[in-house]
């Protein structure tokens, strides 16, 4: 039998992702790429483990907002907020499995984006995002507003900063950019938010539930 994407090579593997059996050198070139693979694929899953993180350094730096700068008292004074965004993220994508690395990373490059002009402008300005980005952009303006309501509660006042929230999400964009393979169908990122927050913790609400980690100290 011939590999069901090439018709030429021999199928040694079965490929969920055509639900036929394909060669070693179509899965390894169309993985990602034009095979929308399945994130419990073996194969997948194999070459993951053998990918290493990409640098940031090896990248664009002007998709990487540059003169935000984040050091390590910020992510430990921002901890609760940075993990609250990453929720809001893993619930976009458990909500739409058909979310990829590059919906994530488009939403928070243009959150980013606003934020930075609300910070340096005042001025609230909005781009042009896809539905699946609307999406997750909603689930992260969810959450911002969880964050602002929960400080009031416990301080009578909310002291997050806008500027807080544009490195957060510079932060996450940063991550994703090195957790991503960067092939177009690659779910990397959206994998490893996800496994950040087993489904049976995805609540946050309720302070007693293991999944709440945004209550102010």
């Amino acid at each position: 039998m011939s590999c069901a994407i090439c018709e030429t090579r021999k199928e040694k593997r079965f490929c969920p992702a055509v639900h036929g059996r394909i060669c070693p050198q179509c899965c390894g070139e169309q993985r990602e790429v034009t095979l929308d693979c399945p994130s419990d694929c073996s194969y997948l899953l194999q070459a993951r483990e053998h990918e290493k993180p990409r640098p940031l350094e090896s990248l664009d730096q002007a998709t990487l907002f540059p003169a935000v700068e984040l050091g390590d008292q910020f992510l430990y004074e921002q901890e609760h907020l940075i993990v609250g965004l990453s929720f809001a993220l893993a619930r976009a994508v458990r909500k739409d499995r058909a979310i990829h690395d590059a919906d994530l990373v488009g939403a928070l490059t243009t959150l980013a984006g606003s934020y930075e002009t609300l910070v340096n402008s005042g001025l609230h300005y909005e781009t042009a995002m896809t539905s699946i980005q609307q999406a997750i952009a909603g689930e992260i303006h969810a959450m911002v507003k969880q964050y602002r309501e929960t400080e009031e509660k416990h301080l009578g006042y909310s002291r997050l900063r806008d500027s807080d929230i544009l490195r957060a999400l510079v932060f996450l964009l940063r991550m994703g950019y090195t957790h991503t393979s960067g092939r177009p169908k690659s779910r990397a990122y959206a994998d490893f938010v996800l496994s950040q927050f087993p489904e049976k913790q995805s609540a946050i609400a309720t302070p007693d539930e293991a999944g709440s980690r945004i209550i102010v100290p």
